[in-house]
């Protein structure tokens, strides 16, 4: 079945086009390269992984409660609304915000694999165009695996949020080859990984968590890439040219804490857009939510570079503030493992499967004896 039979409201066009900008930068220097970057890279060449024998697709999902979403997270619990719905009512509910969610982890992969392009492209360094040719190949994996959850095991599409379409339009119009680190690695990976981060550890769907948890194992290199390269450049800045980052960055974070409130899931149950944002902005989930999404990427901003008095007082006035000691490094060393733990699982319990099949084979031929 074709993609577009899918969404919940069809894209106007089947493409979107952004005019690219800026210059595509060759490099004569083969054997030059920071150290850290040219480990990144290798460990990026070692982690490859394929989407179609890792995760095991035979595991069923309820579309209709595809993450085991609780009552009390869903906005309208709890409103006038919620006491009219039926338990068919509540499952359609679940499954339109876990495709719309999942769809947006799905074009934001997209626009990933493009700005990773783009970054091969455009970055001056040679170190930096192996790690991101890597990351690109990391991306499409992404894509196809959001993808197939989406059209296998829920069956509907949701289109990309404005919010979340105008900071890739920002990114990728910008001709200085650093904005698509700042918008895609630190802003746009930084939200999703926070977000991939809360569901992997709530859900309780052994699918969706593999996906998850595998995805936010290269995701963790993604975001130490983006670190080193936005840290090394941004000392040679000046204090203008800073400012500008600044401002780029005030204005993608508020974009991201406005693309997860869910109206267009709401609309399609057919409460007013209007309503609906006020639903989303009374939810207590939906706070705590926000300022969990900003743990990933607050400690990064700071740890790049961009901490000026206008940022800093942005983050204050989301509440966001406190967050920028948080350690980074820490969080994404948890993302590794978990990702490690799991694999080991799975195998362990396929090699006792194995081993159980050849018992059973040695007694059945004992048996025939």
């Amino acid at each position: 079945m074709s993609t577009r039979d899918l969404y919940t409201t069809a894209p106007s066009t089947p493409t979107w086009q952004v005019p690219a900008t800026g210059a595509a930068r060759f490099s004569w220097e083969y054997e030059d390269g920071r150290e850290r970057l040219l480990a990144l890279y290798q460990k990026g060449k070692d982690k490859q992984w394929d989407g179609s024998t890792r995760i095991d697709w035979d595991l069923e999902v309820d579309p209709y409660d595809p993450l085991g979403t609780p009552d009390e997270v869903l906005t309208l619990h709890g409103t006038r609304h919620w006491a009219k719905m039926t338990d068919k009512d509540k499952g359609d509910l679940r499954r339109h915000y876990a495709s719309w969610q999942f769809s947006q982890f799905l074009h934001g992969e997209q626009g990933a694999m493009i700005c990773a392009a783009r970054i091969v492209e455009s970055v001056p360094d040679l170190d930096a165009k192996f790690y991101s040719a890597t990351q690109t190949m990391d991306e499409a994996r992404h894509a196809e695996i959001y993808g197939r959850f989406l059209h296998d095991k829920i069956g509907m599409l949701y289109p990309i949020n404005d919010n979340l379409k105008g900071l890739l339009d920002d990114t990728l119009r910008d001709s200085r080859w650093d904005m698509p680190y700042l918008g895609m690695q630190v802003l746009i990976e930084g939200l999703a990984l926070a977000a991939f981060g809360m569901i992997r550890d709530t859900t309780d769907k052994p699918l969706p968590k593999q996906i998850l948890a595998y995805v936010m194992q290269d995701e963790a290199r993604h975001v130490a890439f983006g670190r080193m390269a936005l840290r090394d450049y941004y000392r040679q800045l000046s204090d203008a040219e800073l400012r500008e980052r600044e401002e780029f960055v005030i204005e993608g974070c508020h974009l991201m804490r406005d693309r997860l409130r869910g109206v267009e899931v709401l609309e399609n149950f057919g409460i007013p857009k209007k309503e609906a944002e006020e639903f989303s902005e009374q939810s207590e989930f939906l706070h705590l939510f926000r300022k969990l999404l900003f743990s990933r990427i607050v400690p990064c901003v700071k740890d790049i570079g961009l901490w000026g008095e206008r940022l800093q007082q942005a983050y204050l006035d989301m509440g966001v503030f406190d967050l920028g000691d948080s350690n980074l490094d820490l969080l994404m060393t948890q993302d590794e493992e978990i990702a490690e733990r799991l694999d080991a699982e799975r195998f362990a319990a396929e090699e006792q499967a194995r081993v159980a099949e050849v018992e059973d084979a040695i007694a059945e031929g004992a048996t025939g004896e």
